[in-house]
């Protein structure tokens, strides 16, 4: 699926991803999976997106960026927008499709290979203009959560579709890890979105 020693860089949709390993019952341990893409040619650029509230009640995911900051990916943040519904609640909103479609670009000419951890259909058209450039494109999500989180067009177009749960044994925390942490995982606004289950809360890295 990777060829040796090939340029590869990584794109992580944060909420995204979240959702997916959520809904398949696993934790990412963010350390495995930067090794072991690195185990299949040269990681370039490991680059995590994720949009923030800047509020107490979703701080927690401030010990996630510094540990991802301190151990090889390059942190993405924007404020997400606050607004008021129709029934008077307070909502958020925000994605980073537009940042994360801007490095990809930025970056093609340097890779041979973007691995997209996403199943947002919205990245069709910069998985086609990037292979266009030359570049081959594997996206990472699932088909084994109801619905799936990869949408069918996102997965048509990548050279390459690999499904998390043939990843966990390899990237995933050993549920015995998590006794001692914090009870309480961090949480994250909801990513809205055409593509069913996007959006939810993002697990801490294993520390």
């Amino acid at each position: 699926m990777v060829q040796p020693m090939e340029k590869i860089a990584l794109f992580i949709d944060g909420a995204n991803l979240y959702s997916a390993t959520k809904s398949l019952g696993f934790d990412i341990d963010y350390k495995r999976l930067l090794k072991e893409f690195q185990s299949r040619g040269y990681v370039l650029r490991a680059f995590y997106y994720t949009t923030l509230v800047e509020d107490n009640e979703y701080s927690s995911i401030r010990p996630l960026l510094d540990w991802l900051d301190y151990n090889g990916y390059s942190v993405v943040t924007k404020p997400a927008r606050e607004f008021t519904d129709s029934q008077g609640r307070r909502r958020v909103r925000g994605n980073m499709d537009i940042e994360l479609a801007v490095n990809a670009m930025e970056l093609a000419a340097h890779v041979d290979h973007i691995v997209l951890f996403s199943g947002d259909g919205d990245f069709r058209s910069l998985v086609e203009a990037v292979q266009r450039k030359g570049v081959r494109v594997s996206v990472v999500s699932s088909v084994n959560t109801q619905p799936p989180m990869i949408a069918d067009e996102l997965r048509r177009q990548a050279d390459a579709f690999i499904d998390l749960v043939d990843l966990q044994a390899r990237i995933g925390r050993d549920p015995n890890e998590r006794t001692g942490r914090m009870s309480e995982p961090p949480r994250f606004m909801e990513r809205r979105g055409p593509t069913p289950g996007v959006g939810g809360d993002e697990e801490l890295a294993n520390r």
